[in-house]
């Protein structure tokens, strides 16, 4: 857990991008409460987002393919069309740091795409920043801060 501006946010978490929110987030609710022992934080099967922790760290986040698609303008691949992420846009990674700019750079540097360039997201939270990028195997990254 890192903190950030006052409060603690997890560094690195995994979030899956659902086509058919509330079916999803029906089956992960129940076997996360259930069998991992993780707890709602936010959200509910309306989405378009949902996390659960356990024990004050993310177990896991779900938000709506299309939400994501709207806001940031990423073409997401899927496993039966095989573009973009290569079948790879299941899931995205998120990483939380203090500056988004200079981790978006640094990840460019290191072999990754910038497909979304860091931009202010006010609509996720009033001090929220993200970048979207693709490691070098075409996996999803989202960089942000808070």
């Amino acid at each position: 857990m890192v903190l950030t501006k006052g409060f603690a946010v997890d560094a690195l978490y995994p979030r899956v991008l659902a086509s058919r929110f509330a079916e999803c987030f029906r089956f992960y609710d129940g076997l996360l409460t259930a069998v991992a022992g993780a707890s709602l934080v936010k959200g509910d099967e309306a989405g378009p987002y949902a996390n659960w922790d356990r024990d004050g760290e993310a177990v896991l986040a779900l938000l709506d393919r299309e939400m994501l698609t709207r806001v940031t303008g990423i073409a997401l691949g899927s496993a039966s069309e095989g573009e973009s992420g290569g079948g790879r846009d299941g899931t995205m990674l998120v990483l939380t740091v203090d500056d988004v700019d200079r981790a978006a750079a640094v990840a460019a540097a290191a072999g990754g795409r910038v497909v979304v360039p860091p931009v202010a997201r006010p609509e996720w939270g009033p001090t929220c920043r993200t970048a979207h990028l693709r490691d070098p195997d075409g996996n999803l990254l989202e960089i942000q801060s808070y």
